[in-house]
């Protein structure tokens, strides 16, 4: 099987990221620090300084970035204020459209927070001409390594409170919440903010996928220093640029799987209940035979669910049937690209599943719904049905290759 071979930028974020953390990663993954400095000169903010040095953190030695602020602007911006600092650049299309929407992240997050739209909301942390270096820098960075996707892990958060503009407020920040919901993070690794509303920013729009097990060939490492020291982990963000090892037109992604076993209960309401669980979003549903304590006959259910949709099938399982518990863990889906064809037929037209690898058909078959209608309808039997199904797919294949 052929190997395909993506560039991937990937984040390992054991401590967070942050926009100075991003920005000090970058150039130690190969970004030169002349040119990134180059293009953010083109946003004219003559009271910031962006400087680089080598650091340490757990005798680990990478890239501090600081962005210093000489006479900050006692300004509160909206929106469309920072849009015009970024369109009013001589910096290149892409990048502008990458910064802004990482400001879009930004503001319909603080929106919702602060229950306003993204338009009237004012930033205030965010707004100030370091995230605008942080985000624009970003940009710059990601459209230079030129990779086709990118990773990252799962995200530390932190825990404790940090003081805003609004005030002390807990970590991670509610701004960062939002951005990061349907991720995956972790809470409580070190006792300080580790992931800024920023660099959440920064992931939710560059990162395709989230995962602690991709299959890389590591070409390159950098790792952006964080302002912290003496925690219970060094403070830093580790990039790499490597090459993915995945097979061509595979496709990947995380899933929940959530099961519990039941010996107690009708068998008559497993039909309802699996019906209960596809309409709460479930992907797949399997009943197995088990035998249970004091050797009792039971059945195990095993739920195949989109993580963001799994507290409610666990609400589907306590509510509908005898269960007092269940057993949860994440997995990972391999699977491939799946379409739908239509076939017309002498007893009319039926849905044809297709699944690809790549651009190869791997596998078909006619849908069960429709040659059940038809053969119920005209009382013929499924099995020719489906004989003479795969026999017009079979002559529509010769006549393609004709």
């Amino acid at each position: 099987m052929r190997t395909h071979k993506k560039k991937i930028l990937y984040y390992q974020c054991f401590s967070g990221i942050s926009g100075d953390m991003n920005l000090g990663a970058m150039v130690d993954l190969g970004v030169p620090e002349d040119y990134l400095t180059g293009e953010l000169e083109k946003l004219e903010l003559t009271n910031v300084k962006v400087t680089f040095e080598k650091d340490s953190r757990n005798a680990i030695y990478g890239t501090n970035a600081t962005v210093t602020v000489t006479h900050p602007a006692q300004v509160s911006r909206n929106l469309k204020d920072i849009r015009e600092i970024i369109g009013d650049t001589p910096l290149d299309q892409a990048v502008k459209d990458t910064a802004k929407a990482i400001f879009q992240v930004l503001a319909e997050a603080e929106a919702k927070v602060h229950r306003s739209s993204p338009e009237k909301i004012h930033f205030h942390e965010v707004g100030g001409e370091d995230a605008i270096i942080d985000i624009v820098g970003a940009a710059i960075a990601y459209h230079y390594l030129q990779v086709d996707e990118v990773w990252a892990s799962t995200v530390e958060l932190g825990q404790g409170f940090v003081k805003s503009a609004h005030g002390i407020i807990p970590v991670p920040a509610p701004a960062t919440v939002e951005i990061l919901k349907n991720k995956p993070v972790h809470f409580g690794g070190t006792d300080f903010e580790t992931t800024t509303p920023t660099g959440a920013a920064i992931l939710s729009t560059l990162v395709t996928r989230f995962t602690d097990d991709p299959e890389l060939a590591i070409l390159q490492t950098g790792y952006g220093i964080g302002k912290h020291q003496g925690a219970s982990r060094p403070n830093l963000l580790r990039t790499f640029l490597a090459e993915s090892l995945e097979d061509a037109g595979l496709n990947k992604e995380v899933a929940e799987e959530i099961e519990c076993t039941i010996d107690d209960m009708n068998p008559e309401w497993y039909d309802w209940i699996i019906t209960r669980l596809f309409e709460a979003g479930a992907q797949d549903v399997t009943l197995t035979p088990v035998f249970m304590k004091k050797n009792r006959p039971g059945m195990k259910i095993c739920v195949l669910s989109p993580i963001e949709k799994s507290n409610r099938i666990g609400q589907v399982l306590l509510r509908e049937t005898t269960t007092i518990g269940f057993r949860r863990r994440w997995v990972r889906k391999n699977f491939l690209d799946r379409k739908i064809s239509s076939l017309d037929t002498p007893y009319g037209k039926v849905r044809i599943k297709e699944a690809y690898l790549g651009e190869t058909l791997i596998n078909r078959k006619p849908e069960y719904d429709d040659c059940k209608k038809i053969a119920m309808e005209q009382n013929i039997s499924l099995k020719q049905l489906y004989d003479e199904i795969n026999l017009l797919l079979n002559d529509a294949d010769r006549k393609n290759k004709s």
